[in-house]
């Protein structure tokens, strides 16, 4: 990736990533993959636990943090995480896995893999929950079945975990909570910090919003339920002013290479990605206002037309 060696992530990295917090968003990365990352933010960053940002946070002491500190988060709790135990030894770095509460310990699945293509979970997480989980109905899922492959961490697996991982909640089924009723928005929040707790002996202060889509509502019940932050998965870096229950998180392909990982932990993808977001709005934008007036002058020719008319004969009566 050409964008590592334009030296923009080091200047980030030592001029604005220096005095913030800045959060990786991992899913199910590879253990080699995972070793070979870890490894390099090892080298550019300070890794702190998730913990440690909110308590300073809590005690208005995060300029005592780390400069360049780091947070590894992975949602989920795919059952692949358990593979990383050996590289989380290795390296002794905290990290934190967002569990889906329904899911783990279970033989049930994750929803969008059920989809039959990108396209069908994008438009999924667009309509309401119900009509959700009636299109899945008709590829055959339903989200409380137990299925023969197991996806999620076990128990046992999770409690292999316990000495080097911290779990916190990511909801039980895994639903797009906006778009859920406020009946089942609340059991998704605060009944995954229940069954974490009192089914996994669990201490839960962190809530990541499933898929990162948070409303008012969201907030609300997740301060309500004794949460004491929420993670999206809003770009950009964390400072002492960032609302807690809007911490903002950096995508990470699990599949990145090296100069990948260098430029998006940096924020730079997130940066580029903002602008050409912001180019093509306004392309989108100039684009209508063309043909907005082209309309308006296909419309208005006949009218122009005859008012050049009658000023031509206007013209010729006088000369005459």
């Amino acid at each position: 990736m050409i964008l590592r060696w334009t030296g923009v992530p080091f200047l980030l990295r030592e001029f604005v990533q220096r005095n913030r917090v800045t959060i990786l968003c991992y899913h199910d990365p590879e253990p080699k993959i995972a070793d070979l990352h870890i490894r390099k933010l090892q080298h550019l960053y300070n890794i702190i636990p998730l913990s440690a940002y909110v308590n300073a946070r809590r005690s208005r002491t995060v300029a005592a943090l780390p400069k360049k500190a780091l947070v590894i988060t992975f949602d989920d709790g795919h059952k692949g995480n358990y593979g990383l135990l050996p590289v989380l030894k290795k390296h002794q770095v905290p990290v934190t896995i967002f569990l889906c509460s329904g899911i783990i310990g279970t033989q049930r699945h994750y929803w969008w893999k059920a989809c039959v293509d990108h396209n069908m979970v994008h438009s999924l997480k667009l309509v309401p929950d119900e009509a959700r989980l009636a299109q899945l109905a008709d590829c055959g899922f339903n989200e409380v079945n137990e299925y023969p492959e197991r996806q999620s961490l076990s128990r046992a697996e999770i409690n292999d975990l316990r000495a080097a991982v911290d779990f916190q909640a990511h909801s039980r089924l895994h639903p797009i909570l906006p778009q859920c009723t406020d009946k089942r928005a609340w059991d998704e929040i605060a009944g995954c910090k229940l069954d974490l707790e009192r089914d996994y002996g669990l201490r839960v202060f962190a809530l990541a919003y499933p898929n990162g889509d948070y409303s008012e509502r969201e907030l609300e019940f997740a301060k309500r339920a004794g949460y004491a932050c929420a993670l999206t998965i809003d770009g950009g870096y964390n400072t002492s002013q960032t609302d807690l229950f809007r911490l903002k998180r950096v995508r990470l392909n699990d599949k990145a290479d090296v100069n990948e990982l260098i430029v998006k932990a940096s924020g730079l993808w997130g940066i580029v990605e903002s602008i050409r977001a912001r180019s093509a709005y306004g392309y989108a934008h100039m684009r209508r206002v063309i043909l907005v007036r082209r309309r308006i002058s296909r419309t208005n020719a006949p009218k122009m037309q005859h008012r050049i008319t009658l000023a031509q004969k206007g013209r010729d009566n006088d000369g005459g």
